[in-house]
């Protein structure tokens, strides 16, 4: 018998670790089959004494849940099916709200910035009432440098007035189209059969009307006040003028006295 060769060694060495290999696989295999036999059997166990305790409950709380068994455990799930109505009205109702909402944030953004206008122009009013009794203050008493210097103060500020008031009269158009839209708004809602919103929107008109007038008030009476200094501006610079010329008159008589 002659010995073996190297290449005949190397092929058996081969064979035995593929055969070792085969085994191992089949070992694992069988383990799973019978992991998963073991795991179906708990489920289907499991779900037949889970199907016998929902037996027992009443026809309506069964009807109310879907059961899911998910490796032997029970996951049960509340739902519930809301059928929306789809109608012409209900879609008009629902437009109209729509409208209703942004008619009243339009109005509520055009009489912040109307109110906040206002309110500048007011304070840039007083501001010019004061610069301008300063002055009256201090007529006659001042350099002519110091006199132009108020002046140019008192020119700015009219300026600012002036730009202020332009911007009221721009924001008020505005405003006064969010009245129009709200108003149209809360009559469609009404019409649609939607009182709340349609209240809600006369509501909101009336509190934007209100804080409006109010701040309109404030700014008339800055308006009377500089009416008012602007008059008496007018009155007090007569009365200088006329000293004045009392003055100058008097200067030639003292002369002629003394020649």
């Amino acid at each position: 018998m002659s010995p073996p060769t190297r290449m005949g060694l190397l092929d058996s060495r081969t064979n035995f670790l593929q055969l070792g290999a085969s085994m191992a696989a089949f070992r694992r295999t069988l383990a799973c089959v019978g992991l998963l036999s073991r795991n179906t059997a708990g489920a289907l166990t499991s779900s037949r004494s889970t199907r016998q305790r929902l037996g027992k409950l009443p026809v309506v709380m069964r009807s109310n849940w879907i059961s899911l068994s998910v490796g032997g455990g029970l996951c049960s799930i509340p739902f519930s099916q809301q059928v929306e109505n789809l109608s012409h009205e209900a879609l008009i109702r629902r437009a109209s709200s729509l409208v209703t909402d942004s008619a009243n944030t339009y109005l509520s953004q055009t009489t912040l910035a109307l109110v906040d206008s206002l309110t500048q122009y007011s304070k840039a009013l007083h501001t010019l009432i004061a610069l301008q009794k300063r002055y009256l203050n201090s007529i006659g008493k001042l350099t002519p440098a110091e006199e132009d210097s108020i002046w140019q103060v008192i020119i700015g500020q009219r300026v600012e007035v002036s730009d202020r008031l332009e911007e009221c009269k721009r924001f008020e158009s505005n405003w006064l189209n969010a009245i129009n839209v709200c108003e149209l708004a809360a009559e469609a809602a009404y019409n649609a059969g939607v009182e709340a919103a349609s209240i809600t929107t006369r509501n909101n008109l009336q509190v934007a009307q209100s804080q409006v007038e109010q701040m309109r008030q404030l700014s008339l009476e800055a308006e009377r006040k500089l009416a008012e200094t602007k008059a008496e501006e007018i009155q007090r610079m007569a009365e200088y003028a006329s000293t004045m010329d009392k003055m100058a008159e008097e200067v030639p008589e003292a002369y002629l006295r003394e020649d």
